[in-house]
């Protein structure tokens, strides 16, 4: 049962983490003016490390922990393999890209604005929308890794009505 209340607090560090990082990076993109995307993307930049990664990490290890009480088979529970898939996709593919191109674009953006005007490699940082992708496709996935434990596809233990 601890396992259980820890993971939920680690999902909503982790949900946390998204919000902080993903939502400024997005409001960034729209804005016109350099000190606006400066700000925004030096939050989004500072949110990363202390939010991000840290929830992330924090509800893998809290998940598999309950999951390790729970007794489940890590590796013959369907729904339970594709959630660990989903989190493998997001934490070893999604993340460090979002996270590659998130200081990429920081420290670009901190140039343009020592420089007082957008540089042309920013304008190209910008328009390659890496942050964008792969911020939206973190976001993406968590309905997806909601509903795989909610509804357990996948499993042996389906009811049928009526039966």
């Amino acid at each position: 049962m601890i396992w259980r209340a820890l993971h939920l607090l680690a999902l909503f560090w982790m949900m946390a983490g998204i919000g902080s990082t993903v939502i400024p990076m997005w409001k960034a993109w729209r804005s016109e003016e350099l000190e606006t995307k400066s700000i925004l993307i030096s939050d989004a930049a500072r949110n990363e490390p202390v939010w991000l990664l840290p929830g992330m990490l924090a509800a893998a290890t809290t998940g598999y922990a309950w999951v390790a009480s729970s007794g489940w088979d890590v590796l013959t529970t369907g729904w339970l393999v594709a959630l660990e898939a989903v989190f493998a996709v997001n934490l070893f593919i999604f993340l460090p890209l979002f996270g590659i191109g998130l200081r990429r674009v920081r420290l670009l953006t901190l140039q343009a604005k020592k420089q007082g005007e957008e540089t042309e490699e920013l304008r190209d940082a910008l328009a390659d929308n890496v942050l964008l992708v792969f911020g939206t496709l973190i976001m993406a996935s968590v309905p997806v890794m909601v509903w795989l434990p909610v509804f357990k596809p996948f499993s042996e233990e389906r009811v049928t009505a009526g039966v």
